[in-house]
């Protein structure tokens, strides 16, 4: 959450010539609702199984850089099928510049009326096993955009 998944991934796409593919962007349009009010109205459970359904079904297609929402990596079948059939990248940012970027946003239920600080720090170190379970770890606290697929072009092409 926060990390640039969108961003990076809309951008190495380009790069690639691939189809950018966004889970939480095409959950939205699919459901014709933002996920905060999926989460609100419908609740995690159901948003959880929009994104199981989802993702399992992009991750068959070619060609593609796919940004997974935050909690799609812990999902031990999203995760099986990652590790099966593509090249996984765990985008990591120090807290710090983690909670600098969220701490105003609106569009974050797992955030929503918590202590901003507290609640991305126990996001964090409760995913951060899970996320080390990705292919390749790309430290993004110092660079910027370009460096990052960069990084990862170089990795994907040696790969």
């Amino acid at each position: 959450m926060g990390v640039g998944k969108s961003t990076i991934g809309k951008n190495l796409a380009n790069k690639l010539s691939y189809t950018h593919i966004d889970i939480d962007k095409l959950i939205e349009e699919k459901e014709g609702t933002t996920i905060n009010l999926i989460f609100k109205n419908k609740g995690e459970n159901y948003f959880r199984m929009l994104e199981n359904k989802t993702t399992l079904t992009e991750l068959k297609k070619d060609s593609s850089v796919i940004s997974l929402g935050g909690g799609g990596f812990l999902n031990k079948d999203i995760r099986r099928e990652v590790k099966k059939s593509s090249i996984s990248f765990w985008l990591d940012v120090n807290l710090n510049i983690l909670t600098n970027r969220l701490q105003k946003s609106k569009r974050r239920p797992l955030l929503s009326n918590k202590n901003i600080n507290e609640a991305i720090a126990k996001i964090y170190f409760s995913r951060k096993k899970t996320y080390s379970e990705a292919d390749y770890r790309v430290r993004c606290d110092k660079l910027k955009i370009d460096n990052i697929i960069g990084k990862i072009l170089k990795i994907y092409e040696n790969a």
